[in-house]
């Protein structure tokens, strides 16, 4: 009983400790990934407490079960809209990506650690793939505002490439360990079968859980642990039946999460909380397990492979994979330097020490480094690369909080949160004069929060700096709003700098905007020339905005989006509806 109270003691020091540490990742601009992780190892063989962990197939177990509950939740905040823009290129990048990744890096590999080509292809393997953990976690909580393609493609790939990358080291591995177990064929075999078996128990599980859950009347909270049970149970039966249980649980938490429904949104409260906790759980653990003298013992091919995967082979697989679907050449470049790797590389690293390996534990210390090299360097680094590749759009006309009040099992109060700010329109103006054109029965006011307290508004009550208004809303105001609450030239600014000082309908004709009068007889160099059915050339400056933008674009648009007119004029998307037709355009002077 002792030993089982120490045990208890130890886990909960080691997570408090995590979370803890947390309040830190923002200060030293740290991923929280790589705390979790740096607690693990101070609390190691070789840190502080000294705690010998060796234990790889409990590591595995947590790794795995820990892994689909992220991508549960991952899944259950995946929009369907993200997919007009981010789903093809995303499944490109899923498998030919990966497999592109591994091969370019897996000849370096084999040079470089002077081994058998099938040890090279396999550490190759190992790392090859991004972490949804990662991923999730940096981008959704690091305060960058990514363009939709370039953030749907990322979250997207990074759900969906980690059946191919176990398939490969599955594979790699039974081939190490005889060389006439694996053929082409069999291998293609057994991809179809896990992504096949994957997506059907996926989408056929996921349909019947977004279909019972509004059929059903739980307390509020056993709503989670209903749908995390559920998760985990595709998860495990569909790796018994040969597929991929990762991509099982995520499509099933896709379909569970676009199904808004009362219950789904006290399950996204709480997988949240279960999210969090898998990933400092994982992370602690796969601390625990390695010894960091072995790791920098290996320091130096660490820091090689790293630099090759993030400088040559993952470029090459991400441009090889998204040119095509249109992408410029900035996103690529992004999205190449985003391939963050996290526990699914230490995860996988497990699975050949586990299989008796002769050089698997030199793999699992090279792969643990090139993993702290990743956090360090990619993570760290999103807001300086977004702004470098111009894929970050402003970000200040949005709400504080947003929260979804379901009074119903089919109707539901959108409540918004706004804070204002030094030098904004909404101070000394009461809370329903801020803006004209919003009805009284699209707007009212929930709370009003005044130095931590809350104020009973009245036709007297005027607005102070510092103030928090929570606003129920009805209709798409809440960008409108924000930009009342913000600093009103600080918003003007960084609006004026990226979409410019004039914005235009998409329905206007080009050639009818006063700043083109002299210029609507020619066609400018570098443009697009579009043909009508007749075969044609279509005059761009009888084009509408909207026709000349997707005429150029080559691609489905998101705001950010930017087409060139001349060396002097560009248009670039401002907003953008959830079926892709374009609402306002910015017209940008050089």
């Amino acid at each position: 009983m002792e030993t089982l109270n120490i045990v208890y003691l130890v886990s909960a020091i080691l997570i408090f400790s995590s979370i803890m540490a947390s309040t830190l990742s923002a200060r030293l601009g740290l991923p929280l990934l790589l705390l979790f992780l740096l607690v693990g190892m101070l609390a190691g063989e070789e840190g502080i407490l000294g705690i010998e962990f060796s234990q790889y197939a409990i590591a595995n177990f947590v790794g795995q079960a820990a892994l689909a509950c992220i991508l549960l939740d991952g899944g259950l905040r995946t929009s369907f809209k993200s997919f007009r823009v981010g789903l093809k290129p995303a499944v490109v990048l899923a498998t030919w990506g990966v497999f592109a990744t591994v091969l370019v890096l897996g000849l370096f590999v084999t040079w470089l650690l002077d081994v058998d080509w099938r040890i090279g292809l396999l550490m190759a393997a190992i790392v090859g793939s991004t972490d949804a953990a990662a991923v999730f976690s940096l981008l959704r909580n690091g305060g960058v505002k990514l363009n939709d393609r370039v953030q749907a493609t990322l979250e997207l790939e990074s759900g969906a490439n980690d059946p191919f990358a176990i398939l490969l080291v599955t594979g790699l591995i039974a081939l190490n360990v005889d060389q006439n177990s694996q053929t082409l064929l069999g291998f293609v075999s057994l991809l179809a079968q896990q992504l096949g078996f994957g997506m059907l128990m996926g989408l056929l599980f996921g349909y019947l859980l977004s279909k019972m859950l509004p059929k059903l009347h739980l307390a509020v909270g056993m709503y989670a642990i209903l749908i995390m049970s559920a998760g985990l149970a595709v998860f495990a039966a569909t790796n018994l039946i040969g597929g991929s249980g990762f991509l099982a649980v995520y499509l099933a938490g896709i379909l569970v999460g676009n199904n808004k429904v009362r219950a789904t949104e006290h399950v996204l409260r709480v997988m949240d909380s279960f999210a969090w906790l898998s990933q400092a759980v994982l992370f602690v653990v796969l601390g625990l397990l390695v010894t960091p003298s072995n790791v920098l013992n290996v320091w130096h091919y660490s820091v090689a492979i790293a630099a090759f995967m993030i400088l040559i082979a993952r470029p090459i697989a991400v441009f090889s994979s998204i040119k095509p679907f249109g992408f410029k050449d900035r996103e690529i470049g992004f999205i190449s330097w985003v391939g963050l790797r996290g526990a699914v590389p230490i995860t996988l690293a497990i699975l050949p020490v586990m299989a008796g390996l002769p050089d698997a534990f030199l793999l699992f210390d090279i792969a643990f480094g090139v993993v702290i090299l990743s956090l360090v360097l990619q993570g760290t680094t999103i807001p300086f690369m977004a702004n470098l590749f111009k894929v970050r759009v402003p970000s200040n006309a949005e709400p504080d909080e947003e929260m979804e009040i379901w009074v119903s099992e089919q109707a539901s109060i959108t409540l918004y949160e706004f804070e204002v700010k030094p030098g904004a329109f909404a101070m000394g103006r009461h809370p329903l004069d801020i803006y004209s054109s919003i009805s009284e029965d699209e707007i009212a006011i929930f709370a009003l929060i005044r130095n931590e307290k809350i104020v009973i508004v009245d036709q007297d009550t005027r607005l102070k700096y510092g103030d928090r208004v929570w606003y129920g809303l009805r209709g798409n105001h809440a960008a409108k709003i924000a930009r009342i609450y913000n600093d009103i030239k600080l918003d003007r600014r960084s609006v004026e700098d990226f979409y410019g000082d004039w914005m235009i309908s998409p329905n206007v004709r080009l050639g009818d905007l006063p700043f083109f009068d002299e210029s609507v007889s020619s066609t400018p160099p570098n443009t697009k020339v579009t043909y009508d059915k007749d075969g044609s050339p279509v005059n761009m400056w009888q084009q509408t905005v909207a026709e000349f933008i997707k005429a150029n674009l080559n691609t489905a648009p998101v705001p950010g989006d930017t087409v060139q007119i001349n060396e002097e004029w560009s248009l670039i998307i401002k907003d953008i509806d959830d079926k892709g037709t374009l609402r306002t355009i910015g017209l940008k002077h050089y």
